[in-house]
């Protein structure tokens, strides 16, 4: 019998990265996607391997317990990665609920489902949890959060993912549960929603739209590529030690207005318009509620333990990135379409 992997939310940016990461890596592995297509969630981010032999695509929301029952009695995982979550902080405060829904109870609803269907035989089994550096709160100027680093969420969304890392970790000790975390910083790269910094920034550019940031710009955050951050995350998937935690981050720390300085002076120079011009975009608009100042991952643990460390710069990744978009507008324009760009409009009013 051929084995199976789950993977939540692998038709979002990181889940699909990840996908295909595993249909290479695990060879003889059956890999199943199950992804509920919510407004991030889109299925042209696989479609090279979607007619892959050993991918199976499941539509379905991780809060229907029937189906996860069902999908691993179906396929008895021998390991699951669960990437499935709602991560936008600004609709975090705007609707909490739904992401108490897919983040606190979702999580939930996998555990149980896979300690359902495991039992006590778990030596072969894992369950991997992908969760982010901002459930640790906010820092000040100096300092890196560590994985004993305690928990201090600001927003909905870092309470809810804090609260879903909690219960991971509650399976494993009460129920014996194979369970491995991981904390990420800032993702970057292609096939991400434009709700996010640098895919905005990007399309804005394309368009002489205004370049929106909240606040003075001078917010602090560490960048990891996410074709680096598929990769880490088949290392903890592979190696990591059951019960631990691992913070996996870029070691790149930017505050947003030099990122998107940054981003200009390329754009700038892939457009071929005059240095400046894209700069010109830039427009600070109304600060968001409870923006915490500064996250900076150490992601020594995994690099001296596990032997993995980000394999471009900033500035190498970003350029990738760029490039991604510039060659994909069709792509960017599907997702930009329609109920988006209401979201966008209600989000961004300059101040």
């Amino acid at each position: 019998m051929q084995k199976s992997l789950l993977i939540t939310g692998g038709a979002g940016f990181i889940g699909s990265h990840v996908v295909r990461r595993f249909l290479t890596s695990f060879e003889g592995y059956r890999i199943v996607n199950l992804d509920a297509l919510t407004y991030a969630g889109n299925l042209e981010n696989l479609l090279d391997v979607e007619h892959n032999n050993n991918y199976v695509f499941v539509r379905g929301d991780i809060a229907d317990t029937a189906l996860l029952a069902s999908l691993f009695q179906e396929y008895d995982f021998e390991g699951v990665v669960h990437l499935a979550a709602e991560s936008h902080v600004d609709r975090s405060i705007t609707n909490p609920l739904e992401f108490v829904r897919t983040n606190v109870l979702g999580t939930v609803n996998l555990l149980n489902a896979a300690r359902n269907q495991w039992g006590v035989e778990t030596s072969a089994r894992r369950f991997y949890h992908v969760s982010t550096d901002e459930v640790y709160g906010s820092l000040g100027a100096e300092g890196l959060f560590t994985e004993e680093t305690p928990y201090d969420p600001r927003s909905p969304y870092s309470a809810s993912k804090a609260s879903s890392d909690h219960f991971v970790r509650a399976w494993y000790h009460t129920y014996g549960l194979p369970v491995v975390i991981s904390n990420c910083s800032n993702n970057y790269g292609a096939n991400q929603f434009p709700e996010k910094l640098l895919p905005l920034a990007i399309h804005n550019i394309q368009h002489h739209k205004p370049v929106p940031i909240y606040g003075d710009g001078r917010y602090t955050r560490d960048w990891l590529w996410v074709e680096d951050h598929a990769r880490a995350i088949e290392v903890v998937y592979r190696k990591g030690v059951i019960g631990e935690t691992y913070n996996i981050g870029g070691f790149n720390e930017w505050q947003n207005i030099d990122l998107i300085h940054a981003l200009c002076r390329i754009m700038d120079q892939k457009l071929g318009r005059p240095a400046g011009d894209s700069a010109n975009l830039i427009t600070f608009v109304k600060d968001r509620p409870g923006h915490d100042k500064r996250y900076a991952i150490d992601a020594t643990r995994i690099a001296t333990e596990l032997g993995w460390k980000p394999s471009v710069t900033f500035e190498q990744g970003l350029e990738k990135t760029v490039d991604w978009y510039l060659a994909n507008t069709q792509w960017l324009e599907h997702v930009t379409s329609g109920a988006y760009q209401q979201y966008y409009k209600d989000q961004y009013a300059s101040r």
